[in-house]
Formats: structure tokens, C-alpha cells, sequence
């Protein structure tokens, strides 16, 4: 499932690929344009106020309804309700707010980058670059985040071949992995971040980058290496390969004297930086 974070005037609106299109996280839409603090109740409010959106809503008329579509979240993955392009061109309508005309214009490039990405897969990758580079992450460190990704889709791709259910199990299965390797899960390793909806690993360091990918490259390997069929079998090698990284780390962190686990993310580099000039663990 390819799912990705767009920036709309510097908001995050999280979207799917469904039936070969984008479908848009809806609370996500209604906080970029917005600014609610509450974006699930300004849509519930939207709903009693407008009959012909809640009437659309439901699939009534030409639109097809919104969907529960599971996205990964910083907590594992998670069914958010997601509507296609012109559903949300339908909910623009009914928000009074000044950065409507924008969002039109953004939704319609966004639904033409769709089209030009489906005759050349080439530019999706350009375009997350693009993005990372938008959000002030450097060459270098996008360099190792488009290499995890491409690991991470190997290990997937291993898991499904092998009969692993996708989503639910894939999420138990990383969980295993990040447990071996850093004594955390995902949802602990974001709560010891801060982070609340945002993706982990855009918020890892150069270092757990490194050694979230030797977790899931090893755990490709031994899964290759031992045949491994089923969930079962694939959670003792995802086990295993977290070991692997987990030795590796604990090896660094001896030789250091420095944790890999930090607190440190995107959001709040400025003290990351003062941390570390202070030669502080973080």
C-alpha cells in the first residue's frame, strides 16, 4: 500500500492510494484549512449544519462514500476515514475559510502528479525527495531514508510471499523487530519522542536509521536463509534479526559511551543541537 505525507502551506494531510487514486485523510483536510484544534468536531458540526455534505457523506447522490482505510501511524498502523479528490473538493465547499482557493488548486495538482507518477513511477521518488527536502531534512539524511524504505518494502514484500497476513500481523511482525533492536516498540519509541500522529522514522536520527534498517535487513535474510513460511516462523526471524541489531547497537553504545535511543527529532532540532554540543545523552 503506498501512503504518503503531503504539505499543503506547511500542514500535513496524509493520504492513500485506493482503487489507483488518492483518498485524503478527512480530519486532516479540515485542520489544514481550518486550523481547529478539534477537526473531528468541526466535521461533526459540519455534518449537522450542511444536509446536502452529510447526505454526500453517505454516499448519496454521485459521490462514493468516505472509506476506513488503514494508514501506518506512529503507533502502528491505524483505519483513519478517507475520502477520494472530488469528495474532498465537495467538503471544501462547505468551509468558509480563505485558504479554499489554494487547496483546489493543490488537490488538482496533487490528483495531475497521480497521473504523471502512474507513467513514470520515477518521479513518486523525485517527489518524496522533493518533500523531505521542503521540510528541511538534508541530502545526506534523505539519502538513508529512501534506502530504509526500500529496505523495509523488501522485507514486506518477503513477508507476503511467505503467507504473513498484511497490516495487522506486518505490525506485530516490526514490533518484534524494533523490540530486539532498541528495547521499544514503535508506539513506546514515538512516546519517547513526542510524537503523536507524525511517522517515526522521519523523526530518527542518522544512527537509528542505520540500525532500524540492519533490524529489518537482517530479518529479510534470516527469513530468506531459514524458509521461513507462515506468522509463526516469521516472527521467530523477525526476532532474530532484531537481535542482530540490538547486539550491533549495544556493541556501539559500549565503545561510545553514548545511547542511540534518543528523545531527539525533526521537531525539535534546535535543542537537539544544543544537547549535543553539550555532549548531553539525549
Amino acid at each position: 500500500m503506498d501512503t504518503r505525507i503531503a504539505l499543503f502551506q506547511r500542514k500535513e494531510i496524509r493520504k492513500t492510494l485506493h482503487a489507483g487514486e488518492w483518498w485524503f485523510v478527512l480530519v486532516d483536510v479540515v485542520a489544514a484549512l481550518t486550523d481547529s484544534a478539534n477537526p473531528s468536531g468541526y466535521l461533526k458540526d459540519m455534518r449537522k449544519r450542511d444536509a446536502s455534505l452529510a447526505e454526500a457523506l453517505k454516499g448519496g447522490g454521485q459521490f462514493a462514500p468516505p472509506l476506513s482505510l488503514e494508514l501506518p501511524t506512529a503507533g502502528g498502523p491505524q483505519k483513519l476515514t478517507c475520502w477520494h479528490t472530488e469528495g474532498i473538493f465537495r467538503l471544501i465547499q462547505s468551509i468558509p475559510s480563505p485558504k479554499a482557493e489554494p487547496f483546489k488548486r493543490w488537490l488538482a495538482k496533487v490528483g495531475y502528479e497521480r497521473v504523471q507518477e502512474i507513467e513514470d513511477p520515477e518521479l513518486a521518488t523525485k517527489r518524496t525527495r522533493a518533500l523531505y527536502r521542503a521540510k528541511g531534512y538534508s541530502d545526506a539524511w534523505i539519502e538513508r531514508r529512501m534506502r530504509s524504505i526500500a529496505i523495509r518494502d523488501e522485507l514486506t514484500d518477503e513477508w507476503k510471499k511467505r503467507g504473513v497476513k498484511e497490516q495487522l500481523e506486518y505490525a506485530i511482525l516490526t514490533a518484534e523487530i524494533s523490540k530486539a533492536a532498541f528495547g521499544l516498540t514503535p508506539s513506546e519509541y514515538a512516546a519517547h519522542k513526542g510524537l503523536k500522529r507524525q511517522n517515526l522514522r522521519d523523526h530518527m536520527t542518522d544512527l537509528e536509521l542505520i540500525f532500524s534498517m540492519l533490524g529489518e535487513a537482517a530479518t529479510t535474510e534470516i527469513t530468506r536463509t531459514k524458509e521461513a513460511q507462515g506468522f509463526p516462523e516469521s516472527k521467530a526471524a523477525a526476532s532474530e534479526g532484531g537481535t542482530v541489531a540490538g547486539n550491533a547497537r549495544r556493541e556501539l553504545e559500549k565503545k561510545s559511551g553514548r545511547k542511540v535511543v534518543s528523545r531527539e527529532n525533526y521537531l525539535n532540532a534546535p535543542e537537539s543541537a544544543k544537547r549535543l554540543k553539550r555532549g548531553e545523552d539525549a
